[in-house]
């Protein structure tokens, strides 16, 4: 498993925190996951398609400026 440092606003460590005192996670990296994991389950498909369409631009702006 790798090792990552987070950064995060006050209030928002404040939350974390709490979260994990009142038992809801085991600790503050099992919260990250947690919230990592839900993230991408709902956004996979949005990113994806994003990644597409910004490939897909690029794309046609080399052909446009091969064609130049």
């Amino acid at each position: 498993m790798k090792s990552i440092n987070v950064d995060l606003p006050e209030k928002l460590a404040e939350e974390l925190a709490r979260l994990v005192a009142a038992g809801w996670f085991h600790d503050e990296g099992e919260a990250v996951r947690v919230a990592l994991v839900e993230f991408l389950g709902h956004r996979t498909a949005e990113l994806q398609e994003r990644f597409q369409r910004e490939d897909i631009e690029w794309a046609l702006r080399e052909k446009q400026n091969a064609q130049r």
